[in-house]
């Protein structure tokens, strides 16, 4: 069964994620861009008022093709309390520059602890905003040693994954991803209808904000738990390929650590 990603801006929000059992919250600023970065303080606070088994995830933007910039801001997730860090392949134009940056910022991160885990993340509409090729983004993380590879959309105007992308092409994005021993999340102004396909295309982790906000609106409108609620409904009413390992038991192991009082590896 794919997992729920909900993606709050402030604590308020958060709550309302998890009361509507999301199992993944994850933190960003969408007056910031798609992967809009949130403030450390923010961060923090999140991870320190939701429930320790919720996995609390971090976007830290859209960013540009500056590695050095990019794993330090990952670092700095890391350490404001992410367990899970998404990094959105904007400013890198090709597969050798985008290794490069991810292999950056999975060091920086898993130097700090191994456990994080690190999502590179392409656009389907990469083709509007001169992006890298969303199809290259599997194995990107694949070299670079990330451990998830994600599809989105860059712009937000109401156009959505399956616009930009055919099914058969998403379909193959799961499965090359899934061939490199990645887990796979799917997002990009996803509705309700689009949940049960996404789950059957075989995404380990479907990402929403929009689907999970008053009115659809990402921006003006708030997450609200009764939204939230009908999204787990709809992906757990979905039959799946029980053999298909999710990657609850993965994510669980994050929390050893912080279990135990500290974020970093002995």
């Amino acid at each position: 069964m794919a997992l729920l990603l909900v993606s709050p801006m402030d604590l308020e929000e958060a709550r309302e994620a998890v009361e509507g059992g999301a199992d993944i919250i994850d933190v960003k600023n969408p007056r910031e861009g798609s992967l809009g970065a949130n403030f450390p303080w923010i961060i923090r606070m999140i991870r320190e008022n939701i429930p320790r088994h919720i996995p609390v995830s971090a976007t830290v933007g859209d960013v540009p093709n500056l590695p050095g910039t990019v794993s330090l801001a990952a670092l700095g997730a890391a350490v404001s309390g992410a367990d899970i860090i998404k990094v959105g392949l904007f400013g890198v134009k090709n597969v050798d520059d985008a290794i490069f940056l991810m292999k950056s910022v999975v060091r920086a991160v898993k130097e700090y602890n191994s456990r994080i885990l690190v999502v590179a993340a392409g656009y389907a509409d990469a083709w509007r905003v001169n992006a890298l090729d969303p199809m290259e983004v599997p194995i990107v993380a694949y070299k670079s040693g990330a451990d998830i590879a994600m599809v989105d959309t860059a712009i937000k105007d109401g156009k959505r994954l399956f616009d930009f992308l055919t099914v058969e092409e998403v379909e193959k994005f799961v499965q090359m991803a899934h061939g490199y021993g990645l887990y796979v999340a799917l997002a990009g102004s996803l509705r309700i209808e689009d949940v049960p396909l996404c789950v059957k295309l075989g995404a380990d982790v479907i990402g929403v904000r929009s689907a999970a906000c008053t009115n659809g609106d990402r921006l003006r409108g708030r997450i609200s738990k009764e939204r939230v609620r009908l999204l787990a409904k709809v992906i757990k009413g979905v039959e799946t390929d029980s053999r298909r390992e999710t990657p609850v038991s993965r994510i669980k192991e994050i929390f050893s650590s912080i279990v135990a009082g500290s974020y970093k590896d002995e």
